[in-house]
């Protein structure tokens, strides 16, 4: 699978998620910060999207969304010939067990993934520009893999926690904060998803993503880019032992919650009383995840 029909995937989830309608428009730099790859790809991935008839591209303006996406993501993506296989898959959360379980070189050549893990050169190229794109693992020179350092130990996500308790509450008091209401509704309509039972049936890709865009929608807020680039390189490390921590659910509802209540307090203007509960929010995930730590241990 190439890497335009992964990130044609995460396009498609990022039109569900907003409950994007009909006619929106689509700009492929917004789409590649979104995403956090660079243009040429997303321009590919657009390409594709029109020709399944999901998006038109009209002259000098772009794409726009052509046909609504209201049936789950993965049904769509098989609908439309654009699915990641189940080998891809399963062998990219293979990797990421194995890395964190200590069963997998810090340094590796691509003839070892590729046996190991008994992947065709194609399904060795998609996992691996997955990875990639994710930022937790790098090309070396020639035909090796370096994976990162970071957030491979049972105390890196707390780690990465602690570090989002003293940025994100501070954010929420920057001076001019303000937080559109078309934002604050898609928030609002990822939360109610969720407690309407897409805690049970979502993937760990679709409710990462959904805390990610959550908070990264509350801290492009403050308009103040050091705090907006720095939330965004956090949730990108931390993508790893995220997923394994999602192997217990149960928090959730709680989550989901807590999110809403956040999203009324800004909508109001209490953005102090917003930093107070984001506060408790991120201490509340924070005591929750040292009770799962044996979740996250190698």
């Amino acid at each position: 699978m190439r890497i335009e029909q992964t990130i044609a995937t995460k396009i498609l989830e990022l039109i569900k998620a907003e409950e994007m309608s009909v006619g929106s428009h689509l700009p492929a730099q917004l789409l590649a910060d979104r995403l956090r790859v660079s243009r040429s790809p997303i321009n590919e991935a657009l390409g594709i999207l029109a020709e399944k008839g999901v998006l038109k591209r009209e002259a000098n303006r772009g794409y726009f969304l052509a046909t609504p996406v209201v049936v789950p993501t993965h049904a769509l993506v098989e609908q439309l010939g654009i699915g990641e296989t189940n080998v891809v898959s399963d062998v990219y959360f293979r990797i990421a067990d194995d890395l964190l379980r200590g069963l997998l070189p810090r340094d590796v050549k691509e003839t070892e993934i590729k046996q190991r893990y008994a992947l065709t050169p194609a399904q060795l190229n998609s996992v691996m520009a997955r990875i990639s794109s994710e930022g937790w693992a790098e090309k070396k020179p020639g035909y090796g893999w370096s994976f990162s350092s970071m957030l491979t130990t049972a105390d890196s996500l707390l780690q990465s926690y602690r570090l989002r308790l003293a940025l994100e509450p501070a954010a929420l008091l920057e001076p001019g904060y303000h937080l559109a209401p078309d934002v604050i509704e898609r928030c609002r309509a990822a939360e109610r998803h969720l407690l309407q039972g897409g805690i049970e049936t979502d993937s760990a890709d679709q409710l990462h993503e959904r805390g990610v865009r959550f908070h990264e929608s509350l801290v492009e807020g403050s308009g103040n880019p050091f705090f907006i680039d720095t939330i965004r390189r956090v949730n990108r490390v931390r993508r790893l032992l995220s997923y394994r921590s999602m192997q217990e659910r149960s928090r959730y509802r709680e989550h989901c919650e807590q999110h809403l209540h956040l999203l009324d307090l800004l909508e109001r203007g209490h953005n102090d009383e917003a930093a107070q509960a984001m506060r408790v929010h991120l201490s509340s995930t924070l005591r929750n995840l040292e009770k799962i730590s044996g979740i996250l241990k190698p």
